[in-house]
């Protein structure tokens, strides 16, 4: 497969912007490739494309189907494997944002609601707990919103989200 300078350009920046979000440059740059390419691609032509190590791409395409953004498949008369990312942006953003609140949210909350429950026992003072206690509310009040936003029907939450500011009106002319 060939890159057209726009392609080459999209692949880059999304493999800067995963460095940025602790992903992997190759595992975001792969996944980018794979989100453009309409088409299922074998490791061999991920690696070709790229120009990066064949065992590098293999690695790669392991953590992205553990994070749910790649399917792994098989065309009819080749024995390789074909692999394709999820076509549909809602999805993609959705499997990012359970994967990271399953793997830094959850524990997080966790720690923190122990950390509450420890709190009396502590000699680290009323203010220390109090701060814990205002942490540990604001993140189970992000993640109830989440579990909400998460289960709206796909039409609701692009209203939701072209309302913008808007919804500081509504909010405003109905208290």
């Amino acid at each position: 497969m060939k890159l057209t300078p726009v392609m080459e350009k999209y692949v880059l920046h999304w493999g800067e912007m995963g460095s940025r979000w602790g992903v992997n440059r190759t595992v975001a740059q792969i996944h980018a490739l794979l989100y453009l390419a309409g088409k299922p691609l074998t490791a061999d032509e991920i690696a070709e494309t790229l120009g990066v190590a064949r065992s590098n791409v293999s690695t790669s395409l392991k953590e992205l189907q553990s994070w749910g953004l790649v399917k792994l498949l098989h065309v009819k008369g080749d024995r390789r494997d074909h692999f394709e990312a999820l076509s549909d942006l809602w999805d993609t953003f959705f499997a990012i944002a359970e994967n990271r609140k399953r793997r830094e949210l959850d524990p997080t909350l966790t720690v923190l609601r122990e950390c509450v429950l420890d709190g009396d026992e502590d000699e680290s003072g009323p203010e220390v707990q109090r701060r814990i206690e205002a942490a540990a509310q604001f993140l189970e009040r992000l993640l109830s919103w989440y579990d909400q936003m998460r289960r709206l029907p796909r039409p609701v939450l692009v209203k939701l989200l072209d309302l913008g500011a808007k919804v500081e009106r509504l909010l405003s002319s109905k208290g």
